[in-house]
């Protein structure tokens, strides 16, 4: 198993936003494999971090149309800067 830590410094959520984020976390969970996603915001930070079976289904996931949107609009609208860091989870 995989895990996906995407950490944030927001510049700016509006509604938009809310809609995007709900319709990726739906996207990645019901159609790419996605096992369980969690994000958290406390001040200008953010974190979200999800679980996948496999790399492959990651890279599927990175190359979605409406996940690069997502990314799009991330860098140049919601987000002052990004970090997106893949691990393997050993348990």
């Amino acid at each position: 198993m995989y895990a996906v830590i995407f950490r944030a410094k927001i510049k700016e959520l509006d509604a938009q936003y809310s809609k995007m984020a709900e319709r990726m976390r739906t996207l990645a969970i019901n159609e790419y494999g996605c096992i369980e996603f969690t994000a958290c915001t406390e001040g200008n930070d953010e974190i979200a971090i999800s679980y996948w079976p496999s790399l492959e289904h990651i890279k599927a996931w990175h190359q979605n149309p409406e996940h690069k949107i997502a990314q799009e609009l991330g860098k140049t609208k919601w987000y002052d800067s990004y970090q997106v860091q893949v691990t393997e989870v050993l348990s």
